[in-house]
């Protein structure tokens, strides 16, 4: 799998080529949501290497991710102008609203499905216990039914 930098500078040479060709920037979403999620991936990448205990070089590792990191910044901040050369300062706060809001709301669809996984597999256990219980519950009335017909 190609590492988010380059990812992340194919998808601004897309944004630019498209913006270049006098394309409209929704035409160019698909491009524009991989480079943010590329940087996103860098940003993260920079701070667990950063937290990391492992290290071969930790002087090459921590130039490593920090050029990424201001890479990614730089392109985060092209983007920026051309989002609002083409359409207004307030369509880049819209389009930061926007994307909070659409991470907020994956963050919280990722914890109401581990709940609901959660309480699935608790009810899973509960249900094993429960019929567990009743097995035990029937072998024991076996053997007092078979002790009382006289057959043990």
């Amino acid at each position: 799998m190609p590492d988010p930098l380059s990812i992340a500078i194919a998808s601004f040479t897309a944004i630019k080529a498209g913006v270049s060709a006098g394309k409209e920037i929704q035409s160019l979403a698909k491009d524009i949501g991989s480079l943010w999620d590329s940087i996103d991936a860098v940003k993260n990448d920079h701070s667990k290497k950063k937290n990391s205990v492992l290290h071969l070089s930790a002087n090459e590792e921590a130039m490593e991710t920090f050029i990424a990191k201001k890479r990614a910044d730089d392109m985060e901040n092209e983007l920026r102008n051309i989002v609002i050369m083409t359409r207004g300062l307030n369509a880049w706060q819209e389009l930061i609203q926007l994307r909070v809001q659409i991470k907020k709301d994956r963050i919280d669809a990722r914890k109401k499905a581990i709940k609901a996984r959660r309480e699935l597999l608790e009810m899973i256990g509960i249900s094993v216990l429960a019929i567990a219980v009743l097995a035990f519950v029937c072998v024991i009335g076996y053997f007092i039914w078979k002790k009382q017909q006289g057959l043990l």
